[in-house]
């Protein structure tokens, strides 16, 4: 059975020109002519992919590759320089916002321009407009001029009508983070029923447990080019893997050149110094305090082979290296510990050798490297925060990042929430 597709992209290619200083006005042109230097930056370099029907697919990639171009190529918010893209069905987006609200106009009316924009009716509007009214939560506002609203309000309605267009192809980069926590939870709930309902979805992202546990397919652009297409699964951790290497050629060039790997991650503002340079800070909201009596000169995440690592998978164990030196001869009892953070500062795990009930005297001792070991951590696909600590025996901090560095985890699941445990459903039928 030959296969039908929503979305055919075929050798498209865009470039911009970026100008060095152009001038504003035409006075500006005309005398300063020379400043209308500019170079051609080629964005895409000839892409080609398909979108089966019903199928949900993300781009993801670094800043600049060109995903969120090709998105509004789709769109046709621009158009390719050469190429050729068929949209096979009605396009709704979730790229631009409000794109077409007008300020002086209530809600009520902007929900009918922006409609009309996505090419419904007004027979149509008529049908939909209690459902995006509702759906906003805006009832209360709705015939309020726009440029009365929140920006938050704002979003909330935009995103209602783009929701709402009952489209055959939705286009989203980026934006499903808006209004308080109750609206992004009805925004992903409705994108799931979008998805069950067919439609044909194309997702812009940076979130790869949304990538994973949302989308069919994925497709990883890399400098204007395709550098992987396919499972969810697999582009991600080979966009991860690439990231990882990257990250830790950078680690390493930093480190040659600052002497200490992580200093990046230490908070200006919250910094204090001694006569040698050396942070003193004791605040703890800070990223990074401490009285230094012992600091941590390394720390890095190991994998199964003992390699050195930002990305780590969800069944494997979870290893910890943390050298350490100790500048203060006095120092005895030394505690060690870790924590581990979602992006948004939800505390997932921490623990210490004082709670596991180890005691280690470090009398003497100049430096020397401590390991953590766990078994698999069992969290879901995405980007975390890992704490790293040296305390005293009181519990008085000598060094303690509260943001030490960031891992990616993979999980091959599609279990959503933090955390995957091992589990089984029995079904007893009567």
């Amino acid at each position: 059975m030959e296969k039908q597709y929503a979305i055919e992209v075929k050798n498209i290619t865009k470039s911009f020109k970026i100008f060095l200083d152009k001038g504003s006005t035409l006075k500006e042109k005309f005398l300063f002519s020379k400043r209308r230097k500019y170079e051609n930056r080629q964005v895409l370099k000839g892409i080609s992919f398909n979108v089966e029907k019903g199928e949900t697919l993300a781009l993801i990639g670094h800043n600049g590759c060109g995903k969120s171009t090709t998105l509004k190529l789709l769109t046709r918010i621009m158009y390719p320089d050469s190429g050729e893209i068929k949209m096979n069905g009605r396009v709704s987006s979730l790229i631009e916002l409000g794109a077409g609200f007008h300020q002086d106009m209530s809600g009520r009316e902007n929900i009918y321009i922006n409609a009309s924009i996505f090419g419904l009716t007004k027979k149509e509007i008529d049908e939909r407009l209690d459902d995006i009214i509702a759906f906003s939560e805006l009832e209360e506002f709705i015939d309020n001029p726009v440029r009365t609203y929140s920006s938050g309000m704002y979003t909330r309605l935009a995103f209602a009508v783009a929701i709402n267009v009952n489209a055959d192809i939705l286009l989203v980069d980026e934006i499903l983070s808006v209004g308080d926590e109750n609206f992004q939870t009805k925004c992903y709930e409705r994108m799931r029923e979008l998805k069950a309902s067919g439609m044909t979805i194309v997702l812009v992202t940076h979130s790869l447990g949304t990538v994973k546990t949302f989308c069919d397919k994925a497709i990883w652009i890399n400098d204007g080019l395709i550098a992987a297409e396919g499972s969810a699964y697999e582009v991600s951790e080979a966009y991860l893997s690439y990231m990882n290497d990257k990250r830790l050629k950078e680690i390493s060039e930093r480190s040659a050149q600052k002497g200490n790997r992580y200093n990046q991650n230490i908070s200006a503002e919250a910094m204090e110094y001694d006569e040698k340079g050396e942070i003193i800070t004791m605040d703890p909201s800070a990223i990074h305090y401490g009285n230094r009596r012992a600091v941590i000169t390394n720390c890095c995440i190991l994998n199964e082979k003992g390699e050195e690592t930002t990305v780590v998978a969800a069944d494997e164990k979870f290893k910890l290296k943390i050298d350490y030196r100790i500048d203060d001869a006095t120092v005895d009892e030394l505690v060690f510990g870790m924590g581990i953070y979602t992006l948004d500062r939800v505390w997932l795990f921490g623990i210490n050798t004082q709670v596991k009930g180890e005691k280690h005297n470090f009398k003497g001792v100049k430096k020397g490297v401590v390991t953590f070991e766990s078994e698999p951590l069992r969290l879901t696909t995405d980007l975390y925060i890992l704490q790293v600590s040296i305390q005293d025996a009181n519990g008085v901090p000598c060094d303690f990042y509260n943001e030490y560095s960031k891992f990616n985890v993979i999980d091959k699941s599609r279990t959503a929430g933090y955390f995957n445990y091992d589990c089984k459903w029995t079904a007893v039928k009567e």
